[in-house]
């Protein structure tokens, strides 16, 4: 599937977008709730205020993608590539982000209230004002390098 018909698609509503072309798409506020992008690639896509409520994200490439005020809000991430990615003041309640890289992702202001974090790569995180409240990191590589133990 090429690049424009995953682009046309995606603005259309169409939710079934597995495995996607669409790096560095403009989805600016795009209505992709409960879609299903799994491995999609959407390496350096600006997603700013986009609704991904529910969607399914697990191994997609979000590397360099812009999810700024996004709703994320019960999506699956599981083994998704967010490093560089800027997820200010983004809402991640509940979101499923195990074994996901967030290497440099800036996180500042961003809603992680419930989130499952196991296993993720935190290294060079920006968390900076977020809400990390009831948030599972077991595992997680922390922003400073070091490994996460629940107590």
């Amino acid at each position: 599937m090429g690049s424009v018909e995953d682009l046309q698609k995606a603005l259309s509503g169409d939710k079934k977008l597995r495995g996607a072309l669409l790096a560095n798409a403009n989805l600016v506020q795009a209505v992709l709730a409960e879609a299903n992008l799994r491995g999609a690639d959407l390496y350096g896509a600006n997603l700013l205020g986009a609704n991904l409520y529910g969607a399914n994200l697990n191994g997609a490439n979000l590397s360099g993608a812009v999810l700024s005020e996004a709703d994320l809000v019960d999506a699956t991430l599981r083994g998704a590539d967010l490093a560089d990615a800027d997820l200010t003041g983004a809402d991640l309640t509940d979101a499923n982000l195990r074994g996901a890289n967030l290497t440099n992702a800036k996180l500042t202001d961003a809603n992680l209230h419930g989130a499952t974090l196991r296993g993720a790569t935190l290294i060079g995180a920006d968390l900076t004002g977020a809400d990390v409240a009831f948030a599972k990191f077991d595992g997680a590589t922390m922003p400073n390098g070091e490994v996460y133990k629940a107590k």
